[in-house]
């Protein structure tokens, strides 16, 4: 299991949040419950199983909603 904390744009409404989140725990291999999106730093904070997803397609699935993603990172949980 990996954590990753994935920086986006300025999050402007909390119907974004919801649509981020419901994305994110929607992909095969995230852990849902460790879903983390956080409004007013613009973050998203989950774990995922590297074997299964990659954080270049989680990446791609916030991508895909019309977000931008700036940066993310990697750590062992």
């Amino acid at each position: 299991m990996q954590k990753a904390t994935i920086q986006l744009e300025t999050l402007t409404c909390p119907s974004c949040m919801q649509k981020i989140d419901s994305a994110v725990k929607g992909l095969d291999g995230v852990d849902k419950d460790s879903v983390k999106v956080m409004f007013n730093s613009s973050k998203v904070k989950l774990n995922f199983e590297p074997e299964k997803i990659s954080v270049e397609e989680i990446e791609k699935a916030i991508t895909k909603l019309g977000y931008e993603v700036k940066k993310s990172t990697v750590k062992e949980a």
